[in-house]
């Protein structure tokens, strides 16, 4: 089991926003999470790579990579985060250098060392979504969708057991977002588990997986898909229900001390 949570009360600024959360994810899961803004989303996928804390009176069980995230000492997050692919709605690309300097940083902080591996990684993962050719271009020379491919490829390169997906196609054009989801679902299909949160229910019809729904404190499978239609009928502007992301900095993260 890649996340194992049991009976989790998910807290944001000190105010709770899930409880009772059971979630299990196993490999090659592909899973969607569903709700509009502030029902939770973003901060139950913080919880899993250690942006949020949960503690041990919050929670009966909270592992995630066969890690206890109610023991996990900060010092072992980075080696747990290794595991994890992280991708961000609004790319978080590096814009001082290019597409390979923006991969070659990440594995290189992450302990790669031999050049040449990490030259052969970094064109394979170019490769697998499509953006070989653009190695050497700068972000801003690039579309919003070929950075959010930039970004999937960077989440790719230490061989994710876990990818997750803060809405990953929320500010792309239809077409380009059906991409970007193809590509995710291929990875699915190659062992890694995806969790991904999305607005558009459209995407849902479109690449099947299973679903969970972040509602009035509530985390839960949804097992008939008209549960969905009330956000596909809303009256409230789409825009408003993209949630803010917030990078991801070790050194302002404070999961559990030892």
């Amino acid at each position: 089991m890649l996340v194992d949570y049991n009976k989790v009360n998910i807290f944001q600024d000190e105010k709770q926003v899930l409880r009772n959360v059971d979630f299990q994810v196993s490999e090659g899961e592909f899973i969607y999470i569903i709700g509009k803004v502030g029902s939770g989303k973003s901060s139950l996928l913080k919880t899993i790579y250690c942006e949020l804390d949960i503690y041990a009176e919050d929670a009966e069980k909270a592992n995630v990579l066969e890690q206890s995230l109610l023991t996990l000492k900060r010092s072992h997050v980075p080696a747990l985060r290794k595991q994890m692919g992280i991708i961000f709605q609004d790319f978080q690309l590096l814009h001082d250098r290019n597409v390979f300097k923006n991969l070659e940083f990440v594995m290189r902080a992450t302990g790669w060392k031999d050049t040449q591996a990490i030259n052969q990684r970094i064109n394979d993962v170019l490769g697998e979504v499509g953006m070989l050719d653009k190695k050497e271009k700068m972000p801003s020379e690039l579309s919003g969708g070929e950075q959010q491919r930039i970004a999937i490829a960077r989440a790719l390169l230490n061989r994710p057991k876990i990818i997750i997906a803060d809405e990953p196609t929320g500010n792309l054009d239809p077409e380009t977002a059906t991409n970007i989801v193809s590509i995710l679902k291929r990875a699915s299909k190659d062992g890694a588990a995806v969790i991904m949160s999305t607005h558009n229910i459209h995407l849902l019809e479109q690449f099947p997986g299973k679903v969970f729904r972040c509602k009035d404190g509530e985390f839960k499978l949804v097992t008939d898909n008209s549960e969905t239609k009330d956000l596909e009928e809303s009256n409230e502007p789409i825009e408003t229900m993209i949630e803010p992301l917030d990078f991801v900095d070790d050194e302002e993260t404070t999961p559990n001390e030892e």
